[in-house]
């Protein structure tokens, strides 16, 4: 289910922040949401995705990642579920549509 998802985690380029493992996915009004944050200088980034099978079964996924350090994994995966939510509630599905680059 998360193929995708981890593929791109793995390929090379420039040095990033260290990827934790991924918390367990939260269910909320259809989404699943995924807290994965990066570890950097002791502190976690809130980062992870929030994934919805579309009609046809198809795992649709977005990558959610904010500036917030908090000191804790626990704090940052708590604080990850809370600004997902609201990002649901506000945004729905339209966060899977692509953006034009203009």
């Amino acid at each position: 289910m998360f193929k995708k998802l981890l593929g791109g985690l793995l390929g090379g380029g420039e040095a990033k922040p260290a990827s934790v493992a991924a918390a367990e996915p939260v269910e909320y009004n259809g989404y699943q949401i995924v807290s994965e944050p990066a570890e950097q200088g002791g502190q976690f980034r809130v980062s992870g995705w929030i994934c919805k099978p579309d009609a046809e079964g198809e795992l649709l996924e977005h990558r959610f990642e904010r500036s917030d350090l908090v000191p804790s994994r626990e704090a940052c995966d708590e604080l990850m579920l809370e600004k997902a939510r609201r990002f649901i509630d506000q945004v729905g599905d339209e966060m899977f549509t692509p953006r034009d680059p203009a």
